[in-house]
């Protein structure tokens, strides 16, 4: 598990939590109340259910999936609060129905400190699309 210092920590660290395929680092990200809304829209409220949406699928479909994040900004908000946006490309394997394939997302966090602790209080996940056909497409240029 990564120590979250300071808000910009958070996205390395649902990285390595991601990639490791591990719920209870992925849990410790998250505030007891959080809210998560994925890719296609679903959404959540409470790290328990953040964390029933995930596990069944680091099990199975994205159980050979990993994470790239690349931060594209930090907007402070108060001392205790923060926005964070960052890129993330998803890459699936051959346990995916569709098979091997990669997806980019754009990763809004809000992230608070609560009692010293650095967590993720809202996240909201989108996926890259061409507005014209709706088709997902990979992020030209970047570090992705």
């Amino acid at each position: 598990m990564i120590e979250i210092r300071q808000p910009e920590d958070a996205l390395y660290a649902f990285q390595i939590a991601w990639n490791g395929h591990d719920m209870e680092s992925f849990e410790a990200l998250f505030h007891v109340d959080a809210t998560f809304v994925n890719r296609f829209g679903h959404y959540v409220r409470g790290v328990s259910a953040i964390i029933e949406m995930h596990a069944p699928i680091h099990a199975t479909i994205y159980r050979d999936s990993t994470l790239k994040n690349e931060l594209i900004d930090v907007v402070p908000i108060s001392d205790d609060a923060a926005i964070l946006h960052f890129w993330s490309r998803l890459t699936v394997g051959a346990a995916h129905p569709a098979g091997p394939h990669a997806v980019d997302t754009l990763i809004l966090t809000v992230m608070t400190r609560q009692d010293g602790q650095w967590r993720i209080k809202a996240l909201e996940n989108v996926t890259l699309t061409n507005p014209r056909t709706g088709e997902a497409v990979l992020r030209q240029g970047g570090g992705l």
